[in-house]
């Protein structure tokens, strides 16, 4: 698969508690921009932080938060983050959701993982 230079990436601030569909939101975005194609994901948890209610989510021992920050990352095509837009409004109930164009330098598997050769 090719990603153009120029694309955009797309990034959803959700809490690690969120549900859609039965299962955790990251986990629902993630398969949902598998099945559309696109070029990958990747979901970061974070240590700590707040959002639209100003209450702190930590992972500080003596304030152990279960709803971690959680960022979804996804970088494509423009046209094809665009048409992945309306899918991802209704699993995102609260948090933030933002976009960027992106200059893409490289995008490649390292094949030596799965045993290939290259070439």
């Amino acid at each position: 698969m090719m990603v153009p230079r120029e694309g955009k990436l797309l990034r959803i601030f959700i809490g690690e508690s969120d549900r859609a569909a039965g299962h955790p939101t990251y986990e629902t975005i993630v398969e949902l921009a598998r099945s559309e194609g696109l070029a990958g994901t990747t979901v970061l948890r974070g240590i700590e932080g707040f959002g639209r209610s100003s209450r702190i989510h930590t992972a500080r021992i003596l304030r152990l938060s279960e709803d971690l920050p959680i960022v979804v990352e996804i970088v494509d095509a423009a046209d094809k983050i665009d048409a992945f837009l309306p899918k991802l409004d209704p699993l995102v109930k609260g948090g933030m959701v933002t976009l960027e164009r992106v200059e893409v330098l490289v995008y490649r598997s390292d094949d030596t993982k799965s045993g290939k050769t290259p070439g």
